[in-house]
């Protein structure tokens, strides 16, 4: 008996979710999830309207606007038509996501976008590298030039007496990435809403950095570059202030009232401005050891994390595309809209057992990331290949070796997570047990009996 009961113990402990997925269930299905409390016309679909308007430019493109006889004007306009066109119906159409502010359609906007961006990807990973470059200055002319690569190496001192100005160096090096880094780390931050996770992913860029510095100039950088200005600066202040922003928004009260309900003008406005703001917060507890299934998706969740990042350097070495662009800095702000809802996703598959269903937002900004990881491969082979001096890569093979024999201790002999969990009979007295220690947790606990096994 006490055994069993020990066991049962031990199993609701492994069992246990970080968030409580049922209770957040039960509060959308009990109360009004918009907050006037009916259907105003700002949350309509409006879908008939839409499709009126839309059939209504579409009779005046057929049948009232002159024919232009350039070849390339019509092709790309029908182009953006046929993409808006896309969109109007997924914002429309499309399930809501994950957040429902500033508004669900414009997170329904996002994945579609996603869905768009995916599409024109698998089209320039058709195309020769010299057609893809070409391809580009239908967006600027400016662009299909080779790109001059600057080097952030080289003279290292931070106080150079033999120069004018001492502290040339340092001046160098403060350029206008500086606070891009601070606040994509910020805002990377509360996306992942995790401080181990930021962490961990900042240091490996930094070692992925040294590691591929022989592929892209850009990535040579002084020892100080590395890690005082980006990983504890840059990085360490984003996080730090990130995290900060996150437990007050852990400790915001959401109590949502209409705009109309608010008697002034001044609260009017502050409830206008806090439409942008979260309807609800979930905190991200990711438990990366909680099981070798859960161990093995947060690797992955970091490689697929530093393989975007790398992408960002590689994409506009192969294409052409100038770090200060608008192409790259628009990639980098959808990336921000997309990773916020794709994190929301991947974390509520992972610890909520009822959600069988990896989300699709997650889905497609996994296949965006490997497509553009594809491109480079096919554009320039001759660059990815080239071979790894030998000591980054004995580094790379003692950790890898290091992670290996860990994962393997951690789950296959000191066996203290899921793995060790006993097989638990379900008579009467475990469910009696069940039932009285369920009421002392605070979070949701689940067991999924199968055939006198757990799952």
């Amino acid at each position: 008996m006490a055994s069993a009961r020990q066991d049962t113990e031990q199993l609701k402990i492994h069992n246990m979710t970080a968030h409580d997925w049922e209770e957040e269930k039960r509060k959308h299905k009990n109360s009004q999830l918009y907050d006037d409390g009916t259907m105003s016309f700002f949350w309509r679909a409006h879908t008939i309207t839409v499709l009126f308007i839309f059939i209504i430019i579409l009779f005046y493109v057929a049948l009232f606007e002159d024919v232009v006889p350039d070849r390339d004007y019509n092709a790309k306009r029908g182009l953006m038509a046929v993409v808006l066109a896309f969109l109007l119906f997924g914002v429309t159409q499309t399930p809501d996501g994950p957040f429902v502010r500033p508004h669900p359609a414009f997170w329904r906007l996002i994945l579609c976008l996603s869905i768009t961006y995916e599409l024109a990807l698998v089209f320039l990973l058709f195309q020769r590298v010299e057609d893809a470059r070409l391809l580009l200055k239908h967006f600027d002319e400016e662009l299909g030039k080779p790109l001059p690569e600057k080097a952030y190496g080289g003279n290292c001192f931070l106080y150079d007496a033999n120069h004018t100005d001492p502290l040339h160096n340092i001046w160098d090096k403060v350029d206008g990435f500086v606070p891009t880094h601070f606040f994509g780390w910020w805002l990377k931050t509360l996306i992942l809403r995790d401080w181990w996770l930021c962490t961990v992913l900042s240091i490996m860029f930094e070692l992925l950095e040294y590691t591929l510095e022989h592929q892209l100039p850009n990535f040579s950088e002084c020892w100080w570059d590395h890690w005082v200005m980006d990983a504890l600066v840059c990085n360490g202040f984003g996080i730090y202030l990130g995290m900060k922003t996150l437990r007050y928004l852990t400790m915001k009260p959401y109590h949502w009232r209409g705009m109309w309900d608010i008697p002034t003008y001044s609260g009017k406005l502050r409830r206008v401005a806090a439409q942008f703001t979260p309807y609800s917060w979930t905190d991200f507890d990711w438990k990366p050891t909680a099981s070798l299934k859960r161990w093995c998706a947060m690797c992955g969740v970091i490689a697929i994390f530093l393989l975007a990042e790398l992408n960002t350097f590689y994409l506009k070495f192969v294409l052409w595309i100038p770090p200060e662009h608008y192409l790259c800095l628009g990639r980098l702000v959808f990336f921000l809209f997309m990773g916020a809802a794709a994190m929301r996703e991947t974390f509520q598959y992972l610890d909520d057992p009822k959600c069988k269903k990896f989300g699709r937002q997650s889905w497609i900004i996994a296949a965006i990331i490997i497509t553009e990881c594809l491109i480079t491969l096919k554009f320039d082979w001759q660059l990815v290949v080239k071979p790894v001096p030998q000591l980054i890569a004995s580094f790379w093979l003692a950790g890898f070796v290091c992670l290996v024999s860990w994962t393997a201790w951690k789950f296959y002999v000191k066996r203290d997570v899921k793995n060790d969990v006993p097989k638990i009979e379900h008579n009467d007295d475990v469910k009696a047990g069940d039932k009285s220690s369920s009421k002392e947790t605070p979070m949701q606990l689940r067991t999924r009996p199968i055939n006198g096994s757990v799952h």
